[in-house]
């Protein structure tokens, strides 16, 4: 093994729920992911507010943060100039708004219709489009310069795609240290039913680029987002690849219901502190 020691587990919250779980964040410095600016509408409603809030709610919290970026109703992967300068200008919200609580990491969503596998979607250069690359690249770029200079690493999550290597091409064309994968479990494991990859397989396949996992589980029905160990994922064979890596990639747990029940869960196994 690579990672000598579980690494501590942390969780993504909004504000409320921030203080709902404060004590279990604060008690071991825990990881923590703002969900606020994913919220429809916030950036447009004085969000420094709500940093001012957040930064009050972690006083004391030396541990890692970062946020989950705007991604409702706005695809990364926008051909439309116009549709994608909003875009565009959303995400740097995003980024403004990471800055104020510190925030090292930015989840953006994968833009799954172009980069996933769906049969029924034609190349887009048959619909005289630009590559499948193209504006996802076009769109990233702009607010790179940005997140480098705030030190907030740009992680693209895994939606519905079951191909891994198109999606590691995409983060890898980067050619930055800013961007880099986000495996979501659940997400993986509906692919892997889908005849995609394992989430395990992903985590290999991605080696180095991997910097970040939203921990859930499902039945693979549907995107639950339940407490690890209440559904049907493989966690055995997520954390022996984890652990495999040269890195420990930041783990933070993704569920509606109560995140503390999937990390006592997962540290009963062993597998996180």
């Amino acid at each position: 093994m690579n990672n000598s020691a579980p690494a501590v587990v942390g969780a993504s919250l909004n504000a409320e729920r921030l203080k709902q779980y404060h004590d279990f964040i604060m008690s071991r410095q825990r990881p923590i992911e703002l969900q606020d600016p994913a919220n429809p509408g916030l950036l447009d409603r004085g969000w420094t507010a709500a940093a001012r809030e957040i930064n009050a709610l972690l006083d004391g919290h030396a541990g890692i943060r970062g946020i989950h970026g705007p991604f409702i109703d706005l695809p990364v992967g926008a051909s439309d100039l116009r549709i994608r300068g909003v875009v565009i200008d959303r995400l740097k919200d995003g980024l403004e708004f990471g800055a104020e609580i510190g925030a090292t990491h930015m989840v953006i969503h994968s833009p799954t219709r172009y980069l996933g596998t769906n049969p029924y979607e034609p190349p887009r250069s048959v619909l005289g489009l630009t590559d499948e690359f193209g504006s996802v690249r076009a769109t990233v770029e702009a607010i790179l310069p940005r997140a480098e200079e705030l030190g907030c690493t740009i992680v693209i999550e895994n939606l519905y795609d079951r191909n891994p290597y198109r999606l590691l091409a995409m983060v890898e064309s980067f050619e930055s240290e800013y961007v880099r994968l986000s495996l979501d479990t659940g997400h993986a494991f509906i692919a892997s039913r889908l005849g995609g990859a394992s989430p395990d397989h992903w985590v290999r396949l991605a080696g180095p680029l991997l910097h970040h996992l939203h921990l859930q589980d499902t039945d693979g029905d549907a995107d639950r987002h339940w407490p690890p160990g209440i559904g049907q994922m493989n966690w055995y064979a997520l954390f022996k690849a984890i652990d495999e890596l040269d890195h420990q990639p930041r783990l933070i747990i993704e569920t509606f219901d109560d995140p503390v029940q999937g990390a006592d869960w997962l540290i009963r196994q062993g597998y996180v502190e």
